[in-house]
């Protein structure tokens, strides 16, 4: 049992939950995104059922868009508290668990990630991961004295640089380089310690980085993007991946482009764990679950909707279109989201009023899967099993309820068919997730 392929399973705690509308329901306090309990509580739940990571996502500017007018003012998505900061935070209420964070590489400096996440594996005894991500919206140029948004080709290729510059700083110093020899007066050994001497397109380094090496080697880099750049971006660096495929063959398809571009940049196929988004609402009867996640798509604001969708995809749904219209056919998709396109397909072929899919996108752009504990395991169980993915990013429609319905309901069937750890097997992130050795 124990050479059994293990299934990996991360938690997103990102705000009140992934339903647009979480702050709503009535078990959600409306003011949680900036109190570090709420934070806390969900990262518990998730470390008592022996999940590998909680995931905090994040973007550098206030996420709600008021077009059409007054959506924002319906939005939760106004503060939070910065995430960085908090892991600092849930290092110390937790023992075991992964804590992941984004942070983007448009709008910081290397030195400061690489500094930032070398203390927070520091201070979590080798549990830290960086989500790098590029920012994309407009807000967020605004918000760091630009006019204009870099275009994707740029941003990737400032992103490249990035990691090579953050990579080359967290290898500063040799694993044995500080000797703190009292007796000789030696606090390193000189040896050991590497300036990098980065000189780039968008960075000039030299370092070394204040900090030692990590206790992991270095922290687990995660990446989100299904787009070619994005898609070289995580071959050439990334350890985990996240995803939103909206079925099993879509999953099983984007894992072996995955893998093919891990080989590309001279790496393993299997080098890359694959995460996919799933949302679960879970029930005593299948009928119950429906019920359920009906209530919820009942929660969503249409209005905060169309704004979030036009945020992210542009105006592809064309102006004075009413909620009861058919969604219709749209343009040019190209330079939107990756998953803009896969969104309004979806809607076309079946057919979605403008309100089902506002409803349909404020639940997430993940799969969300209903039905009672065994309907849903067995769901689960035939992605890994199919090859489709490592594993599993829970995204709760609301916090801290809907992860606790997993953790109570669904991890310990995964435990009983053998496929999820009843323990955790190492002391770093890196260890449990069954990565190799930096």
């Amino acid at each position: 049992m124990a050479d059994k392929r293990q299934m990996r399973l991360g938690a997103s705690i990102r705000g009140l939950g992934y339903n647009i509308s979480a702050w709503l329901h009535p078990d959600v306090d409306p003011a949680a995104s900036e109190k570090v309990q709420h934070f806390a509580t969900a990262a518990r739940i998730a470390e008592e059922a022996m999940f590998d990571t909680v995931f905090l996502a994040d973007t550098l500017a206030v996420r709600s868009y008021d077009d059409p007018k007054g959506a924002a003012a319906r939005s939760s998505n106004n503060v939070e508290l910065e995430p960085i900061t908090l892991l600092a935070a849930l290092a110390m209420c937790t023992k075991h668990i992964g804590l992941v964070a984004t942070a983007s590489t448009s709008y910081n400096e290397p030195y400061h990630i690489a500094r930032k996440f070398a203390s927070i594996d520091h201070i979590s005894g080798g549990r830290a991961g960086w989500n790098a991500v590029t920012s994309w919206s407009q807000q967020e140029a605004n918000n760091f004295s630009r006019e204009y948004h870099f275009d994707k080709d740029e941003r990737y290729e400032r992103a490249t640089e990035f990691l090579q510059v953050v990579l080359g700083l967290w290898n500063s110093w040799d694993a044995d380089a500080f000797l703190h020899d009292k007796k000789r007066g030696l606090f390193y050994d000189e040896s050991k310690m590497h300036v990098l001497n980065y000189r780039g397109t968008f960075f000039n380094v030299r370092g070394p980085l204040g900090a030692s090496r990590t206790p992991q080697g270095r922290p687990v880099i995660f990446q989100a993007g299904a787009s070619e750049h994005g898609l070289n971006l995580a071959g050439a660096f990334a350890d985990v991946v996240y995803s939103v495929p909206q079925d099993m063959a879509e999953a099983i398809r984007g894992r072996q482009v995955l893998r093919a571009h891990a080989e590309k940049f001279g790496r393993q196929a299997d080098d890359i764990k694959s995460l996919p988004g799933v949302q679960i609402i879970v029930g005593r009867s299948s009928s119950e679950a429906r019920d359920k996640l009906e209530y919820l798509k009942t929660l969503i604001d249409p209005l905060q909707s169309l704004a979030s969708i036009k945020r992210m995809f542009g105006n592809l749904l064309g102006n004075d279109i009413s909620l009861d219209d058919r969604v219709p056919e749209v343009g040019n998709t190209e330079g939107k989201f990756s998953t803009a396109t896969n969104t309004v397909r979806r809607a076309r072929e079946n057919g979605w009023t403008v309100r089902r899919l506002c409803q349909e996108f404020g639940m997430g752009q993940q799969v969300n899967l209903s039905g009672t504990p065994d309907e849903i395991v067995s769901t689960l169980v035939d992605w890994f099993e199919a090859d489709a993915c490592d594993g599993f990013n829970i995204l709760p429609a609301y916090l801290p309820g809907n992860l606790a319905e997993v953790a109570e309901h669904i991890v310990p069937r995964l435990q009983d068919r053998g496929l999820f750890r009843r323990r955790y097997e190492g002391a770093t992130l890196r260890e449990n997730l069954g990565l190799p050795r930096v």
